[in-house]
């Protein structure tokens, strides 16, 4: 089983700051997308916080990067369909489980893997020694995030003190794009930058 080291408690905390006391400007411009560089862009006021933290961070890591946005959506393909010039496979899904070792032992983890794929339940449990495991409920996805929305989720667990563990199939991509907090913004960005900026740990978690 893959050792995990948990993240440095001051540098989650320095993470977390670092999007909530972002200070969001106002854009009434959807549906629109922005050029790969390192420009200033405009977020709308009303997204959640961590869409301007997630760029925030990637001008500071120098990670070149696109944003769009669009019209909300909830699932991967309906963003696949918005994202013009990105394919479903370079989709990054992150979603939030409740992992159950035993009766005294549960908490809460982040996979991510390509969007056109599914989780392995089987896989899951035995990297995990797990009795069981579960989607975590829409109430538990708005407290660990502090208010995402399902299908807003980013895949940047560490900015939420969560455990990352993603497929080494994504890396097949050469970029990547996600949903950046927020279902009507999304963010690309190349595969190699977001494994150095979020350090994950890398399982093979998909079906065959």
């Amino acid at each position: 089983m893959t050792k995990f080291t948990a993240p440095d408690a001051q540098a989650a905390l320095a993470l977390l700051n670092l999007y909530s006391m972002c200070i969001i400007s106002q854009s009434n411009t959807p549906s629109k997308r922005h050029t790969e560089n390192h420009a200033k862009i405009s977020v709308n006021m009303d997204y959640h916080p961590i869409t301007k933290g997630i760029t925030t961070l990637l001008d500071q890591a120098n990670s070149p990067y696109e944003t769009f946005e669009h019209e909300p959506v909830r699932t991967s393909e309906q963003a696949a369909q918005l994202r013009h010039g990105y394919s479903l496979q370079q989709g990054a899904k992150a979603i939030l489980l409740r992992v159950k070792i035993n009766d005294s032992e549960k908490f809460f983890v982040m996979l991510v893997f390509p969007a056109h794929l599914q989780f392995d339940k089987v896989k899951v449990k035995k990297f995990f020694r797990a009795r069981d495991i579960r989607f975590a409920t829409e109430q538990e996805v708005g407290e660990l995030t502090n208010g995402i929305l399902p299908g807003g989720v980013p895949p940047f667990g560490n900015l939420f003190n969560l455990r990352v563990i993603v497929d080494p199939k994504l890396f097949d991509n050469e970029k990547i794009i996600f949903n950046a907090g927020d279902r009507r913004f999304s963010v690309a960005m190349r595969a190699e930058d977001y494994k150095r900026i979020v350090n994950p740990e890398i399982v093979e978690i998909t079906g065959d």
